[in-house]
């Protein structure tokens, strides 16, 4: 059986049909959606209370994680995903406080002193997905770096389960990285709780992390208006660029972690080969798929997303670059030769996180290299950057003029004050200057 559609990109003119993303009814997910949110912001936890009844089939007495949940969320944790935590934590903390961004001084002239003062989000929410499959990892990328950043205030919401109690790694996971206001409440309705507030929630300045369609919708609405997002998302997806010489089961593996993620997620594979050379490597490709496959779970999610997966055999490295730009996936999985990897990274401008040689697989990213594996989606990688210490401060100038500086600078001043007919602008200087009053 083949998994992957095939294209050959030495035959193939218009190759943009086959790069285009899964599509969703955005119009009703987006009706529903600002409907949760109204309902948030009119009624505040009432809402949130009848949507976990709604949604997650809970009565909650109380949405707050309470210090007693904590402390048994701790003991449910194995020592084996303990030590992984705790050493994840390291290298993504490490990595991160390297990223810590230094304030820029600089006089640009005699007597103008310009300079950028770096300060921390006051409050910042992150929002962790349940579900399917809980993602404590998700904790650490984004709990880490608005610690490093110094944000005084951070908040996590998270759908809770059956029983009305958040994953324990969850909230594992929230306390290595000192959080200690954790939320249940899931969906649109955590992302409306987050921007408007609530009368036990209270609004904060950034919302960060992923979620289903619903919880992306609602974030797009709610930074059209009131509260910033850390970016645009859409389903995950990864492209792989391989050459008949790189590993099939390293390649068909990456292909599965990605798709396993989701049944609306996409892997796509680019080959890096003659016409005739390329699509031999496929059918051994196809094979592993086959095989790994029947070892795996979440075999609905996987067959669903390779359904909708592609691969593309290209003749050099340039069309292998083009097709990745074109594409801008969230990750980049190079494994051609230690050369080559070096290369074509070298000519990819439009990636979320790249990921170069045989042994850097996906998963790696996913847990715990050090990089953030929060990363834009749906080709935004042309224009985004994903989750960084950046991320969560802002940049404030600071300018400091003398007299002799403004009265030098004056001339520039007042000729562009005219030009553009704003005559306070010019009275602002010439007012101080000892000029018409």
């Amino acid at each position: 059986m083949a998994y992957l559609a095939r294209f050959d990109v030495a035959q193939e003119r218009d190759l943009s049909s086959a790069l285009q993303r899964n599509k969703t009814n955005s119009g009703q997910v987006g009706e529903r959606v600002r409907s949760i949110l109204e309902a948030v912001r009119t009624e505040g936890d009432g809402a949130l209370l009848r949507y976990a009844q709604q949604f997650d089939r809970v009565q909650l007495e109380s949405l707050r994680v309470r210090d007693e949940e904590f402390a048994e969320a701790e003991k449910l944790v194995s020592p084996t995903l303990k030590a992984a935590l705790s050493e994840a934590s390291r290298n993504i903390r490490t990595f991160h406080e390297a990223q810590f961004p230094q304030a820029e001084q600089v006089e640009v002239a005699p007597g103008i002193e310009l300079r950028r003062k770096v300060v921390p989000l006051g409050r910042v929410g992150l929002y962790i997905p349940g579900g399917t499959a809980p993602l404590f990892s998700t904790v650490l990328m984004l709990g880490i770096p608005a610690q490093v950043a110094g944000c005084p205030s951070v908040v996590l919401t998270t759908p809770p389960g059956k029983e009305g109690k958040v994953h324990p790694a969850i909230l594992y996971a929230a306390k290595l990285c000192n959080i200690k206001d954790v939320y249940k409440v899931g969906g649109a309705q955590a992302i409306a709780a987050l921007a408007y507030g609530t009368q036990t929630i209270k609004a904060v300045d950034k919302i960060f992390g992923p979620g289903n369609q619903y919880v992306t919708e609602a974030k797009k609405q709610v930074s059209s208006e009131c509260c910033a997002i850390d970016m645009p998302a859409g389903p995950s997806e990864v492209m792989v660029v391989a050459n008949p010489l790189s590993d099939p089961a390293f390649v068909a593996s990456d292909l599965l972690s990605q798709a396993e993620h989701g049944s609306d997620s996409q892997a796509m594979l680019v080959v890096k080969a003659g016409s005739e050379e390329g699509f031999a490597y496929l059918d051994r490709v196809e094979e592993e798929l086959s095989s790994q496959l029947a070892k795996l779970g979440r075999q609905n999610h996987l067959v669903s997303s390779l359904s909708s997966s592609r691969a593309f055999v290209c003749p050099d490295l340039d069309s292998c670059a083009s097709l990745v730009n074109a594409y801008a996936p969230e990750h980049l999985i190079i494994n051609l030769s230690e050369a080559e990897d070096e290369e074509l990274a070298s000519l990819v401008v439009n990636a979320g996180s790249l990921f170069l040689g045989p042994y850097s697989c996906e998963t790696a990213g996913d847990y715990a290299s050090g990089t953030n594996h929060t990363l834009p989606t749906n080709g935004w990688a042309r224009s985004y950057s994903g989750v960084s210490t950046d991320s969560f401060v802002k940049k404030i100038t600071v300018q400091k003029l003398s007299r002799e500086a403004l009265d030098r600078l004056s001339p520039t001043l007042l000729a562009m004050a005219e030009e553009e007919q704003l005559s306070a602008h010019r009275n602002a200087v010439a007012i101080r200057l000892g000029g018409e009053r």
